[in-house]
């Protein structure tokens, strides 16, 4: 009798959907984040702390909590769910809200850091040289804030490739539509599958490592240019 491969087509097809979840959620990620940065990091005032404590919600908040919250937000009684005419809820672009909302901070913070870092001085002259502001942001905000949006990118898709508790709670366990790796691990350690979980575990710890090192290796390189 033959053993069962390690890695088998399962195994594949939900790496696959971390990956696309992870992605896309990224792009989402930079695409509201950036300009949240931006405004977080140029205005005054008290709604500038409120929306920045909702922003940084994620980072306190226990995920099954979050995940629980959106899983009412996103259900078949909703009123999102009445506007849009289907439920997030237990699909795929229901995990990119979730992922985009819970990794949120990861990605706004860092953004954030690198506009305020940049201060005013880089769009003052901007303006004097009769640049209008979106341009001004476009072709010297953005490119002094690079370090930042890359760290944010960084973050924000491994931030998601590791997700469990809120895609649990959202999306379940459905194989080639929610289930993903985190969720595939715990069911391998729930049904006594170790290697299987050892190979995606470690696959993922491998992964968060060069992840990791190459975002301070790239930021470096950044920082250095700058300098």
């Amino acid at each position: 009798m033959t053993e069962a491969p390690l890695l088998d087509a399962a195994m594949v097809q939900t790496t696959v959907l971390t990956l696309k979840l992870a992605a896309v959620s990224t792009i989402v990620l930079l695409a509201v984040g950036t300009p949240l940065a931006w405004w977080l990091a140029r205005a005054r005032g008290l709604w500038k702390e409120v929306v920045a404590s909702i922003v940084a919600l994620p980072i306190v908040l226990p995920p099954t909590v979050l995940g629980f919250y959106l899983l009412i937000a996103m259900g078949p009684e909703s009123p999102l769910t009445a506007l849009l005419g289907r439920k997030l809820s237990f699909t795929f672009e229901g995990l990119v809200v979730g992922s985009v909302i819970y990794s949120l901070p990861f990605v706004v913070n860092p953004i954030r850091n690198a506009f305020e870092a940049m201060g005013e001085r880089p769009m003052e002259v901007a303006a004097t040289l009769r640049a209008a502001p979106l341009d001004a942001f476009f072709s010297v905000a953005l490119p002094l804030a690079a370090p930042g949006l890359f760290t944010g990118a960084v973050l924000g898709f491994a931030h998601t490739v590791g997700e469990f508790g809120v895609i649990l709670m959202i999306g379940g366990a459905i194989p080639g539509e929610t289930k993903v790796l985190s969720v595939t691990v715990f069911d391998y350690v729930e049904t006594l599958q170790w290697d299987k979980a050892h190979v995606l575990a470690g696959g993922m710890l491998a992964m968060s490592f060069l992840v990791i090192l190459s975002m301070m290796l790239v930021e470096r390189r950044l920082n250095g240019r700058r300098e």
